[in-house]
């Protein structure tokens, strides 16, 4: 397993999702639809990859080293161009799969989508709050 680089303690999205609807919690948030809504694009390669990539376009030979190929980075980018990173190192070649470490590049790089859209929520809540002299 992919176990280098695991998520934070986000825990699991929809499940705690799922808790604050169960407790009747209606206020503005960010939910994990809200999360991938705003996901336009996904790539998935890893640093072997991305090395010889620039070998080609730098026209220098491959200079890869078997651990590169252990490392996977996943790019979203968003509905408005923006772009995070995720990745996922696996310590044990033993242990690679290629499917455990895109989930887990993926996993990090929306923990990173759930901070700029909790500021963009919170930016909304803080104009619409405002006292109507104040927003000209």
């Amino acid at each position: 397993m992919n176990m280098a680089t695991q998520p934070g303690a986000r825990g699991d999205d929809a499940s705690i999702e799922n808790e604050i609807v169960a407790k009747g919690k209606t206020a503005p948030r960010v939910t994990p639809d809200d999360v991938e809504a705003v996901i336009a694009e996904t790539h998935y390669f890893t640093a072997d990859d991305g090395v010889y990539g620039a070998s080609i376009v730098d026209g220098t030979e491959n200079g890869s080293t078997p651990a590169l190929s252990l490392l996977t980075f996943c790019v979203l980018v968003l509905r408005n161009g923006f772009t995070v990173t995720g990745e996922s190192a696996c310590a044990s070649p033993e242990n690679f799969d290629a499917e455990i470490g895109r989930k887990i590049a993926r996993q990090n790089a929306i923990a990173k989508i759930w901070p700029l859209e909790g500021y963009l929520l919170k930016q909304r809540l803080y104009e619409h709050n405002r006292p109507a002299e104040v927003q000209s």
